[in-house]
């Protein structure tokens, strides 16, 4: 995985503990939105997506959206979402 200074400034000043994301659902705190960054961004990566690649997809508002978007910034990549709504 590639250095991303919009990333890694993005999560520089959170505490890990403390939420980032709260739903009605969820709770995300910085280190688990770090985790399931990492864990998309690898999965982006192995699918084929290089840094510079542009990664569109289908998707409604939604958290995983959220995750999808910060994972494809973290693999250096950029996010085209297509939102039909």
């Amino acid at each position: 995985m590639i250095s991303n200074h919009l990333f890694d400034h993005l999560f520089e000043n959170g505490q890990p503990d403390s939420w980032v994301l709260k739903t009605s659902d969820l709770q995300l705190s910085y280190a688990d939105l770090n985790r399931a960054t990492a864990r998309f961004a690898n999965q982006l990566e192995l699918l084929g997506v290089k840094p510079g690649d542009r990664v569109a997809v289908q998707v409604d508002k939604s958290v995983a959206n959220v995750i999808l978007y910060l994972a494809t910034i973290r693999a250096g990549a950029v996010f085209l979402p297509l939102n039909t709504a």
